[in-house]
């Protein structure tokens, strides 16, 4: 689902509980540098206005790159 459709269309009426991080593609098979840019984008998309509850999409598994993980969190602690 495209995030920006979502939050115009919903964003004055649902808060949304995830959508920082795609866990299943990009936090699984993405470098940290491409991480860190999907991060910032999803949070610029879903943030402004309020009703944005930071959360990847899925759960982290257990064979994630370590890296992935901090790179995602990095992201929210630099954002531009």
């Amino acid at each position: 689902m495209d995030a920006a459709e979502l939050k115009a269309e919903f964003g004055n009426d649902l808060v949304f509980w995830g959508g920082g991080c795609d866990g299943q593609t990009m936090l699984f098979r993405g470098r940290p540098e491409e991480i860190k840019t999907h991060v910032k984008e999803q949070v610029k998309i879903f943030a402004p206005g309020g009703g944005f509850v930071f959360q990847q999409v899925d759960n982290i598994m257990a064979n994630i790159n370590p890296e992935c993980i901090v790179a995602m969190y990095e992201a929210l602690s630099c954002r531009d």
